[in-house]
């Protein structure tokens, strides 16, 4: 699984890199070095999830970023997410007959991604970014089971608890200075959202 993902992520990011070298040749090459990426807001939606995550669901995640030495950035983040399942459970000497019990669990990460862009090193055109990354934070989990349910409350594993290590590769197109469109894939949480620098 996590091969595919990293497989379709680099395939796509291939292709957008390809479009913007063209872009690039086309406008000269850009000087990227003195280029900012930090002062950006970036929220999008996550549309899959790495750490045991069951149902559909669509992670909301928003981050901030702050130039720390050229070409890398450091962002906070929190993301959020949550999704009803249903668990096969009985007891019939309590008189509770065999069937699924649902519960819903929420899940908040939160933690710190740092990235590093290669716009220089790629020869990018200026309107495109690519990055690698890697994020290090920790997911707060809270499951809530329906009324009538009385087994036991660690019958679902609680495989988003605890800390965790995403790594990930991004790219991010500049509609103009200040409003970009980026698709960041990850081994956790990939996503599709917008960046807006904020000065």
């Amino acid at each position: 699984m996590l091969k595919r993902k990293l497989l379709t992520g680099s395939l796509i990011i291939g292709t957008l890199f390809v479009h913007a070298q063209r872009q690039a040749s086309n406008e000269g090459k850009e000087d990227k070095g003195g280029e900012k990426y930090g002062n950006t807001l970036n929220m999008s939606l996550g549309f899959s999830y790495g750490y045991g995550y069951y149902g559909d669901s669509f992670p909301f995640l928003i981050n901030y970023e702050f130039d720390v030495a050229k070409n890398f950035t450091l962002a906070p983040f929190i993301s959020f997410f949550s999704y009803t399942n249903y668990y096969y459970w009985g007891s019939p000497g309590n008189n509770k007959p065999y069937r699924d019990y649902s519960y819903r669990t929420v899940v908040i990460p939160i933690g710190l991604k740092g990235a590093y862009y290669f716009d220089e090193l790629l020869l990018a055109g200026e309107k495109w970014d690519f990055y690698g990354a890697a994020s290090l934070g920790f997911a707060y989990r809270k499951t809530t089971w329906e009324d009538g349910y009385t087994g036991s409350t660690n019958a679902v594993k609680r495989t988003n608890s605890g800390g965790y290590m995403d790594i990930h590769v991004g790219a991010e197109y500049h509609f103009n200075p200040k409003i970009g469109m980026f698709l960041d894939m990850s081994t956790g949480v990939s996503s599709f959202g917008i960046s807006i620098k904020t000065r």
